[in-house]
Formats: C-alpha cells, sequence, structure tokens
C-alpha cells in the first residue's frame, strides 16, 4: 500500500511488516545496512522489516538478519516482489503499524523520516558493558549476556531532496544520532546495562538517502546548518512519536518517581517495598493503596528527578566527592518535603537522611519518599528519630 510520495522521488509503501521506499530518481545511500551496507549509488529500494515479536529474537527469521544478512535480503524481498540486489535492509522486532514519518522543510529544501523503534528490551548508553567481541570466527559471547539478543531497536530512513558531498552524507548520520539520543534523554530513558540515561539501542540502524538530482551538492549537514536544523527536528519528531506508538512513551506518561529511580537497580515493586520497610504496617498499607498518585506527584517527581540529576553530576565528576553528604542529603531532604508538604521541616529532614547518604543510593531515595509519607498526614510537628 502506498502510504506517501516523498518531492516527487521517493514513495513509501507498507505492506504487512515491511516498509519500503522506492526511488524514483537516483539516489546516494549510506546505511549500516548488513546487506548492501555503507555507501552506494546502485540501490532502488531501501526497507525496513519487522523480522520477529518484540520477546521473541529467537524466530528463525530473525536469527537469518543476524547471521545470513544476504540470504535474509533475497527471503524478504522474494516474499515481497522486490529485487534484492538493489535493496538495502534494516530489520527490527518493532511493529511497522507503529512508524512515525516526519518531514521538515526550509525553502528547496525536504528531508523526511520514516521511523521505527523499541527501547524496553534493548537500551543502552554508549560505553555500557558489551556482550560480544567480534572474533575472525565470528561473535564470542562475554561473561553475563544473555542467550537470546534483547529486543529494542530504532530504526530511520532519512530522505534529502539534495544531492550531499561524501562528508555530508556521514555528518547526516551524527547530527541524526544526537536528535535522537536527545528524545531518549528527554524521556528519561535510562540504560539496561548501567545506571546511565541511555543514547539508544544496541542494535539501532540508519540508512541516509539522498537524491542525485535538484542542484549542486550541499557540503554542511551539522547544527549551524539549516539542513542539520531540519535533520534535526524531522528524527525528533519521528523517533518521539514512534516510542510513543510501540512503547506507550510520552512526556506526560514519564512523570513518575519510579521511572527516575529504577535505573539504580530496583524495580517498581522493590521500590515500594523498601519505602514500606521504614513504615508502620499501617502507614505502609496506605501507601501501596495510594503508591501511583503520590509517585506521579509533579513536585514529588521534580524533586526525586532532581536527586537522580544530582547523582549523575558526582558520577560525572562536575560535583567534587567532598561534598556528596552535604549536597545528596539535602536534595533527599527536598524530597521528603516534596512528599510531606512540609517544607519548614527541611533541617529535619536533611539530618535524618544525612545518616543514608553514604549508603546505596536508591536505598537514600526510599528513605526519603518514607520520610515524607510518615508526615503527610501529621497536623503537628514530630522529633525525628
Amino acid at each position: 500500500m502506498l502510504i506517501e510520495t516523498c518531492y516527487d522521488g521517493v514513495e513509501i509503501h507498507r505492506e504487512d511488516r515491511i516498509i519500503y521506499a522506492r526511488f524514483l530518481l537516483p539516489h546516494q545511500v549510506l546505511s549500516t545496512c548488513r546487506a548492501a551496507g555503507g555507501m552506494r549509488d546502485d540501490l532502488e529500494y531501501v526497507y525496513n522489516h519487522q523480522s520477529c515479536e518484540p520477546s521473541g529474537h529467537h524466530h528463525g527469521v530473525a536469527m537469518k538478519l543476524a547471521r545470513e544478512p544476504e540470504r535474509y535480503r533475497k527471503l524478504i524481498c522474494d516474499r515481497h516482489g522486490l529485487p534484492h540486489d538493489v535493496c538495502a535492509t534494516l530489520g527490527t522486532a518493532a511493529n511497522m503499524k507503529n512508524a512515525c514519518i516526519e518531514t521538515a522543510r526550509f525553502r528547496d529544501i525536504s528531508v523526511v523520516v520514516v521511523c521505527t523503534g523499541g527501547v524496553e528490551g534493548n537500551a543502552g548508553r554508549a560505553g555500557d558493558p558489551a556482550s560480544v567481541f567480534e572474533t575472525p570466527d565470528g561473535f564470542e559471547k562475554l561473561p553475563a549476556s544473555g542467550e537470546v539478543p534483547p529486543a529494542g531497536t530504532i530504526n530511520m530512513m532519512l530522505f534529502i531532496n539534495k544531492p550531499l558531498v561524501p562528508g555530508a552524507m556521514a555528518r547526516v548520520i551524527v547530527t541524526a544520532t544526537e536528535a535522537k539520543s536527545a528524545v531518549l534523554q528527554e524521556l528519561a530513558v535510562h540504560s539496561l546495562y548501567s545506571d546511565g540515561l541511555a543514547t539508544g539501542t544496541g542494535t539501532d540502524q540508519i540508512a541516509v538517502c539522498a537524491a542525485q538530482t535538484g542542484g549542486p551538492p550541499l557540503t554542511s549537514a551539522g547544527k549551524h546548518s539549516k539542513l542539520g536544523e531540519l535533520i534535526g527536528r524531522a528524527v525528533h519528531g519521528a523517533v518521539k512519536g514512534t516510542l510513543a506508538l510501540q512503547n506507550g512513551l510520552t512526556p506526560a506518561g514519564q512523570c513518575s518517581s519510579v521511572i527516575h529511580l529504577r535505573r539504580f537497580g530496583m524495580d517498581r515493586a522493590e521500590i515500594q517495598d523498601a519505602i514500606c520497610s521504614f513504615l508502620t504496617p499501617e502507614q505502609a498499607g496506605l501507601l501501596r493503596h495510594s503508591f501511583m498518585p503520590i509517585e506521579r506527584d509533579p513536585a514529588t517527581v521534580a524533586a526525586v528527578a532532581a536527586l537522580a540529576h544530582l547523582k549523575d553530576k558526582f558520577s560525572w565528576g562536575v560535583l567534587p566527592a567532598g561534598c556528596w553528604k552535604e549536597v545528596i542529603s539535602a536534595a533527599a531532604a527536598q524530597v521528603a518535603c516534596a512528599v510531606s508538604g512540609n517544607h519548614g521541616r527541611m533541617p529535619a529532614y536533611m539530618g535524618t537522611l544525612s545518616a543514608f547518604a553514604d549508603g546505596d543510593f536508591p536505598v537514600l531515595a526510599c528513605r526519603a519518599l518514607a520520610l515524607g509519607f510518615e508526615e503527610k498526614w501529621h497536623e503537628t510537628e514530630r522529633t525525628d528519630d
């Protein structure tokens, strides 16, 4: 089914589990595709194919994508009547019906981005521990790597209606990657392999397609150029849109204290249990019954997010370790104040929480939430233990 025609140069089609782009005029393509990847000027199609369900990367078709990319390409192209020798292949577990198409224009320049994405099973931060090491004999699994590749991929196909010099083609990938990472930062998507915020997934792919007609080649795709701005805007919108459809990730949905804390080693149930461990049985029962409105209270989310960000500042070396206890105790006390609604208790909260500052960070955050909650309904001030 034809779903869009872009600048009279590209047709975007969707059928079943595939989205493919058919070039109506010659394009140069730079891609990370394992089949027909790199810089090519002999392609007629680029496609993105759903090879499996998000939890089924062990599926035979998905394994062919990873181990036999040329066979995979022929299999998919034969199935959909495409000439495999002039196709570049992207594969994913994301649903093609959750793809997002964004267009950005300025004067005679058009940038179109077609994006699919999922991050809940494979989000990572550049520099996280690797799971495989490539040798001449193939990929060697490193210690602690899983048996099944984790699900989650952001795939982007970019179409530009102007020719680009080779260096600018490469720069498109840099600009697009920065825009993708910006979305993940805004949505507070955390790495599943470290306590950092994610910058992408371990299997992201991209194809940049630039028309070979339309004037002299453009030489810049960086942030200072208008082309770079258009790429950033279109990629940002497409990534944000597809993650909302595929994973339900939206800015409003990420207004959650749990989301800002779980990257530090506790899931939702463990966070609740840790908070309740500091409460009386009666208070714990009330907390569990009313946890969602508390953890999604904007003031509490703001305080928890600030606490987590301060921890990052120390981890990055922006703040000196010598002032950790003072700074982090004050920030944790702000969390307690946000929950209790009693900012006059700030000094007392800080004194109580300073005893937890040198322990596990998520325990400190949970103690702060519990401290605020146990005083939330007290009409008179109490003395902390």
